[in-house]
């Protein structure tokens, strides 16, 4: 899951499991101190041995929960994720009804099947401990990750709000929160985000369609550091740029201004325009670079669309994820799959494929243009990528002599890497070896006339 690695928190067992101070010497031979000591050592991060100490709290009371929470907090430090959940679980077969651990049990069940990638499980998990306490904000916070990798965002929304509710200062809640707002937001929100960073007059009272995109882009660049980047540029002089909200207090968010937008967009290109060139393209073919699937990556203002922008951020890791002018756009999945249907059936018609380099060598070899030796002498082009290349295909067998020349002269080339091959006869191109004749003339042209009607048919009747 992409937010996995924001979700990531401080285990706690709450209240008592893990406030002590102090080691003792001796093997501790009641249960509470045992319990203390444990304690102790996971608070100096000694794993090793607090796991030895809390499995010997549970040899003195084998059903003890919060022996049992406690070790399984170890291993789900460590990130030994089957320990964890035996003693989760077995925290829970032991757990009284009046236990204030059922919302946390269940929440750390959640944040293992999370970790494992079994989504439903734990969007159960963290369901469950919400019934216990509603007020859980690892479980909400859980929860709105899991909604959000769905899709279903205004919902995230709404339990990443619900965390703030409890906990205002959750950094994890809050940035996610944020990182929503294009999703979640009402026009009257879109309208005051855009009237905080002077897009539009105060006075403005209806939301058109043009600001809401720009309300997206706006956000979207914040998101992706635009804030940082242009105080990286400019230092302090972005006074223009920024704009600052809850100014000295927990909840100060920093913001591009309309100017601070337009600067970062131009900036970015600039300095896209040297990464392209760092990776070695002329700079005469950089505002005409493309991505993968051929679309622009520059805009006619010289800004980065927004492919461009993932093509930029691969090449700062030194990544050609574009292509030159002269490249075509590789074929998507689903061109693959019907090109190579397409292929089957024409070597089930008796076709076989030849390489650019054998298409070459025959039109050295007859002297034949590419459109005789696709008209007359039975060669196929299979156009891929948009009609920007082909795949080419001779006739092996056929009726006429004529058409089979081109499969003669691939033999033959082949045979100088394989002398095993054995190259067919062919009486056409015995002909005209005999009176030292080319196929074509210098116009790319059958040699005779009359060698026409031998290629009754069209070669690419398919």
């Amino acid at each position: 899951m992409r937010y996995l690695k924001h979700f990531s928190r401080a285990l706690c067992l709450g209240g008592s499991l893990w406030m002590a101070t102090g080691v003792a010497n001796a093997v501790p031979q009641t249960l509470p101190a045992c319990l203390e000591e444990g304690k102790q050592l996971y608070s100096q991060q000694n794993y090793p041995q607090a796991v030895n100490t809390f499995t010997h709290c549970l040899t003195l009371d084998p059903g003890n929960v919060e022996a049992h929470l406690s070790l399984a907090g170890v291993f789900l430090t460590q990130d030994k994720l089957e320990e964890a959940q035996t003693h989760f679980e077995a925290a829970l077969k032991n757990m009284s009804r009046t236990s204030p651990y059922w919302s946390y049990t269940y929440s750390m069940l959640g944040d293992i099947a999370l970790k494992r990638r079994n989504y439903k499980e734990a969007f159960d998990m963290y369901s469950k401990s919400l019934q216990y306490n509603a007020a859980n904000v690892n479980s909400l916070i859980g929860k709105g990750v899991i909604l959000e990798d769905q899709g279903n965002k205004p919902e995230a929304a709404k339990a990443y709000r619900s965390a703030l509710a409890v906990e205002p200062l959750n950094v994890i809640a809050r940035e996610r929160l944020v990182a929503l707002e294009p999703e979640y937001f009402t026009d009257d929100e879109i309208l005051t985000a855009l009237k905080q960073r002077y897009v539009v007059k105060p006075e403005e009272m209806q939301l058109s369609n043009e600001n809401r995109e720009l309300f997206t882009k706006i956000h979207r660049a914040e998101q992706r550091k635009g804030v940082e980047y242009l105080k990286n540029k400019y230092g302090a002089n972005t006074q223009d740029f920024i704009v600052t909200l809850n100014k000295g207090t927990d909840f100060e968010r920093q913001m591009l201004s309309l100017n601070g937008y337009n600067a970062l967009q131009q900036q970015i290109g600039q300095d896209a325009v040297t990464a392209f060139v760092n990776l070695k393209v002329p700079m005469q073919d950089v505002f005409a670079l493309r991505d993968k699937q051929g679309k622009k990556i520059f805009t006619p203002e010289s800004t980065l669309t927004e492919s461009g922008f993932q093509v930029y951020t691969q090449a700062l890791a030194g990544k050609k994820e574009f292509l030159l002018p002269n490249e075509v756009a590789p074929l998507t999945a689903q061109e693959k799959k019907v090109l190579q249907q397409r292929v089957q059936k024409i070597r089930q018609r008796g076709y076989v494929e030849i390489s650019h380099a054998e298409l070459k060598m025959l039109e050295d070899e007859t002297m034949c243009s590419l459109d005789t030796l696709k008209k007359d002498l039975g060669v196929y082009a299979l156009p891929v990528a948009n009609n920007k290349q082909a795949l080419y295909f001779v006739r092996s067998t056929d009726l006429s002599q004529l058409k089979t020349v081109p499969y003669y002269y691939v033999m033959k080339y082949r045979q100088k890497r394989n002398p095993k091959l054995e190259v067919p006869k062919n009486s056409v191109v015995d002909l005209h070896q005999f009176y030292n004749y080319k196929i074509c003339l210098s116009d790319g042209k059958l040699t005779m006339e009359e060698d026409s009607s031998l290629a009754s048919g069209s070669a690419n009747d398919l």
